[in-house]
């Protein structure tokens, strides 16, 4: 087939591209110039003209052309744009699957096929299947690096021109094969943080974009606690970094509103349910009742069980273990054992059948109204 690789100058893309070149496919790799990353950051970003150099010498030793798109104004809008704008509106968004969702996956694929390609691959940890009629996104085989919750929006269609080829791997083993290839990004240190933010710091990043807006911090009885300069530096399950001292417990934020950021103990972070909204299902349809609910990147699966609510949205109500600190903005993930079923973006925690919200929750534990 006539692959298209995106290569972001890490070590797992630089391996998709060497085991399809190994299958025989007629491969062309491409570097996505999204954000404009400093160099000199290592495992800092995915962005920065290091790693575009990377890309293009493995490129080079694979006997592959090699391409460098920019894609920095579409990843602007589409990602940080909304990035900034859900901060200002008190959620938290996971810019990983906005990327995907709107750029690095569905965009990218969208322009290959235009361009010809049977199939974009990409070096993501997850694994495919085809079976009973239907594509099957799996877990990848090392559960320290599966991605399946930030592709969770690949419809069948999708899945039928996208390859994976790392999600088989163990990371330390493709570390191996690429050391024994000769290949620049063995040893390069896996990216974490925002890539737009290598300096991983958030509120430096959002102030000049939403300023300083002075806010209280609440408790649970309605009772201004303290006072900080922006709500957007804070997100539901925080602890460190409130500057509240004093108290008998450690505090957590329990929900940001507006520019008050209401705190609380850790048992009321505790959510019987969530809404959720925009679902997108792999399989194309809704599947059975009960399923696997995973409320944050490298969380579990909590038992839960989904109810329509209205179109495209979902109530998810935990029959089991309660998940602590739902963030609206953030994804939920369905489950069945290793495939992943499909996801939605959370609204906020809802009253469920089998507890309150959290917002009742405060009031059943202090007596008073929430503010």
């Amino acid at each position: 087939m006539r692959v298209l690789v995106a290569m972001s100058g890490g070590v797992d893309s630089s391996m998709a591209a060497a085991l399809l070149c190994d299958e025989g496919h007629d491969v062309t790799g491409v570097h996505l110039k999204m954000a404009d990353t400093p160099s000199g950051l290592p495992g800092k970003g995915c962005c920065t003209l290091d790693d575009a150099r990377d890309a293009r010498r493995v490129a080079d030793l694979l006997g592959i052309p090699f391409y460098v798109w920019d894609l920095s104004e579409a990843f602007q809008q589409r990602v940080v744009d909304d990035f900034i704008a859900e901060y200002a509106a008190g959620r938290t968004p996971n810019p990983c699957v906005r990327c995907n969702e709107r750029v690095k996956y569905t965009a990218l694929l969208a322009k290959a096929r235009a361009l010809g390609f049977d199939a974009l691959a990409t070096g993501h940890h997850v694994r495919l299947s085809h079976d009973d009629g239907r594509w099957r996104m799996r877990r990848a085989a090392d559960p320290g690096k599966d991605q399946t919750y930030v592709l969770y929006m690949a419809t069948q269609d999708q899945l039928a021109h996208t390859l994976w080829p790392v999600g088989a791997y163990q990371k330390p083993h493709l570390r191996e094969l690429a050391a024994a290839r000769g290949l620049v990004t063995a040893r390069k240190p896996d990216s974490h943080d925002v890539c737009f933010i290598p300096s991983g710091d958030l509120g430096g990043f959002l102030r000049p974009h939403l300023g300083e807006r002075r806010g209280a911090f609440v408790g649970p009885d309605g009772a201004v606690l303290g006072f900080h300069d922006g709500a957007y530096r804070f997100t539901v399950g925080q602890r460190r970094g409130l500057g509240l001292a004093g108290f008998d417990e450690p505090l957590y934020v329990t929900a940001v509103d507006g520019d008050r950021v209401h705190v609380g103990p850790r048992a009321l972070l505790e959510t019987a349910a969530l809404d959720a909204f925009a679902v997108s299902w792999v399989g194309g349809e809704p599947p059975g009742e009960h399923v696997g609910a995973q409320v944050r990147y490298r969380g579990e699966p909590l038992p839960a069980r989904l109810r329509e609510i209205g179109p495209g949205r979902l109530r998810v109500e935990f029959t089991d273990e309660l998940p602590l600190g739902i963030a609206p903005g953030q994804a939920v993930v369905f489950y069945d054992a290793d495939e992943c079923l499909g996801g939605a973006t959370i609204a906020g925690g809802a009253v469920g059948e089998m507890g309150a919200s959290p917002a009742s929750r405060i009031t059943e534990r202090s007596g008073t109204t929430p503010a």
